[in-house]
């Protein structure tokens, strides 16, 4: 089940970058809002593959759940309930504010993962 994969963990490690770079720096309608939502599932999804041995759909579908169940914390403003609402780090990691676009970048972030992959596989069986 547990399998180390440098691939997978690299492109987590440069995702994780671009995100950090995100969040510090852009303060804009569409990379910050969008695209930051839409590659962070990428992100969460390459970290678990980088360590995780299952089949990608499985993986997927876990991590698009566990972006969801954050997105329904920041709905019930769940950082404020738990008494780290002044928490900055809290704030940034779990956010404050619930939003359906949020819900759709994840889900489209998965769906890019799995076409990828399933597109990857099917080449290698070729």
């Amino acid at each position: 089940m547990f399998k180390f994969n440098i691939y997978y963990f690299i492109a987590f490690i440069i995702l994780f970058i671009g995100e950090v770079l995100i969040a510090l720096y852009a303060h804009d309608e569409f990379v910050r809002p969008l695209l930051g939502d839409f590659l962070v599932v990428i992100m969460l999804y390459c970290l678990v593959k980088s360590v995780v041995k299952k089949q990608e759909f499985e993986i997927g579908l876990f991590v698009l759940i566990f972006a969801y169940l954050v997105e329904l914390g920041q709905y019930y403003q769940l950082v404020k309930l738990v008494g780290l609402g002044d928490n900055q780090l809290a704030n940034i990691v779990f956010g404050n504010f619930f939003s359906w676009v949020d819900i759709v970048m994840y889900t489209l972030g998965i769906m890019l993962v799995l076409t990828f992959e399933y597109l990857r596989l099917k080449d290698l069986k070729a």
